[in-house]
């Protein structure tokens, strides 16, 4: 996988780039050789997940799905997300609970081929916290805060946090979130394991980047075994084996290995 330092930048309204076209509304979406970096954007919203940035976030996915590179997920003007529209959450009903519309896209993300990352600013409540939960990694900036308020407004948080945030955080925290109305700032979210790190808010994007660049530097393949086996639920020795057995024939295997022998003088 090619690092960040040889990637082409590409804007969104390139012709050469599926991400530009057609454009998007509510995301910027910057398309490089080993990463995709997508920023939710809706002035005067708080980056408020509405139908159309649904919609388009799935586009961005059909993308990664079918060129798997790396994704960088984060907000605009110092926020993630503030939540999700509400206005369009009163309208909908019965039927529209039942298609998922938010949950079928957060799972979606989670099951991105390659690693994701978010690098959360400022709020990630209620539908933003629970997109940020759906990704593999989190960073945040020091004035990052997540929530779940939804009961607050008569539903519940009903896009995975229920159950995705026990499996991050452990059920009291979780309970504490989505029960108590407990929000967690930045340094709460380190203690309880939900971000990686804690930067300043004007390095953020950029910490996160190092972090891509060091994955980027790993083996493609071996990143997208590895995360495969590891959200498999339950203990799968058969499956180790046998993502082990594709790896251990891989061209790239053999010459990281020969290189790393190389260095060592053919020691181990």
């Amino acid at each position: 996988m090619n690092t960040r330092e040889e990637a082409v930048h590409v804007t969104p309204g390139d012709v050469n780039s599926p991400y530009g076209k057609p454009s998007y509304e509510t995301l910027s979406v910057e398309e490089h050789t080993d990463r995709v970096v997508v920023t939710l954007r809706r002035p005067g919203a708080r980056n408020a997940i509405n139908g159309r940035m649904i919609a388009e976030l799935h586009r961005v996915c059909e993308e990664l799905e079918r060129t798997p590179k790396l994704l960088l997920l984060t907000g605009h003007d110092g926020v993630f997300a503030g939540g999700a529209d509400i206005g369009e959450l009163r309208r909908r009903g019965r039927d529209e609970a039942l298609e998922g519309i938010n949950s079928r896209l957060f799972e979606r993300v989670r099951r991105l081929p390659l690693p994701t990352v978010a690098a959360v600013p400022g709020w990630a409540l209620g539908g933003g916290a629970e997109l940020a939960y759906a990704c593999d990694l989190r960073i945040a900036g020091t004035d990052a805060v997540f929530g779940n308020p939804e009961p607050g407004l008569g539903i519940l948080a009903g896009a995975g946090a229920c159950w995705r945030l026990r499996e991050l955080v452990g059920e009291s925290v979780a309970k504490q979130v989505l029960l108590a109305g407990r929000t967690l700032d930045a340094p709460a979210a380190l203690a309880c394991g939900l971000v990686m790190d804690v930067v300043a808010t004007d390095r953020l994007v950029a910490e996160a980047h190092a972090l891509l660049d060091r994955m980027a530097r790993s083996s493609a393949l071996a990143l997208r075994l590895t995360k495969l086996v590891t959200d498999a639920s339950g203990a799968h020795p058969v499956a180790d084996d046998l993502a082990q057995a594709v790896l251990f024939e891989s061209p790239d295997k053999q010459q990281r290995m020969t290189r790393f022998l190389e260095k060592k003088g053919g020691r181990a």
